[in-house]
């Protein structure tokens, strides 16, 4: 297995503990280890381990700076409104070269090489299904990365899942189908699971009906060798129940519904940018 340069994750929220978790998972070397920081002891703190260094920012007001000095990668986990600020403390301390990753809707590359000229800048936009190593993971590099810089990166996301390449102008239309898209699972799953309780399932016999449904159906899916659109006609019989069913979805226009989902999950993320 490769192995990658010391790697700083700053800002270890819900989306970097899924990478980190995956990470160390992995079991890939990083030499040099991996350093984290948080804002706060009771969230750094658990993070700790033999190969993890972990910063609490309310103890050591230049964790940062301490964690990517001589990094050879360095992830900024902070919400999008705080990545220019962020890049700005941590500058001057990066190295030529430094691969800065950011995992932050909507921050373009272009607006981070503005602030660190000397690093080599990538986007990535992960989902949660990183921390049991099913992520997918869209991947961008900037003006300044290297095809080798991108390489490094696409091994660092591969340990967490699968990893797609895209020019930069589609991260954030991927961000709202890949980055979202569990949400809108988890969402499906909670109303269907909602309807089996009301139709007097208990909730675990509801979440067992429900959740192992969703979870055979998508096995299903990656193990076939044809589309969701015959899937679905194979357990559609002629005039049966499943019919009547689908039928009422489709009623719903289900595709429109996502399409003004999506389009509204975009507007955010130039939002965000900006």
């Amino acid at each position: 297995m490769a192995s990658l340069p010391t790697i700083s994750m700053l800002g270890v929220g819900s989306m970097g503990g899924a990478i980190l978790s995956g990470l160390l998972a992995s079991g890939i070397e990083v030499q040099g280890g991996i350093r984290v920081t948080n804002r706060s002891r009771a969230k750094a703190a658990p993070l700790a381990s033999d190969v993890v260094t972990a910063y609490a920012l309310e103890d050591d007001p230049l964790g940062n700076v301490r964690a990517v000095d001589g990094a050879g990668i360095v992830i900024l986990g902070v919400k999008p409104g705080m990545v220019a600020d962020l890049l700005l403390s941590i500058a001057p301390t990066l190295a030529p070269g430094t691969i800065v990753i950011s995992i932050a809707a909507g921050v373009t590359t272009a607006s981070m090489e503005a602030i660190a000229p000397q690093a080599a800048v990538v986007r990535a936009m992960p989902n949660t299904p990183a921390v049991l190593g099913r992520a997918v993971t869209g991947l961008a590099g900037g003006a300044s990365a290297s095809a080798e810089d991108i390489a490094r990166a696409r091994t660092l996301f591969e340990t967490v899942g699968t990893v797609l390449q895209v020019p930069e102008n589609k991260m954030d239309a991927l961000s709202t189908i890949s980055g979202s898209g569990p949400a809108y699972v988890f969402y499906l799953v909670e109303q269907l699971t909602s309807t089996a309780v009301d139709l007097g399932f208990s909730a675990s016999e509801a979440a067992t009906m429900v959740n192992q449904t969703f979870l055979g159906a998508a096995e299903l899916l990656v193990a076939s060798d044809v589309g969701p659109a015959e899937l679905r006609r194979r357990v559609t019989s002629p005039h049966g129940t499943t019919e009547r069913a689908i039928g009422v979805l489709e009623s719903a226009n289900l595709k429109h519904l996502f399409d003004r989902a999506t389009a509204s999950a975009l507007a955010r993320a130039k939002e965000l940018a900006t």
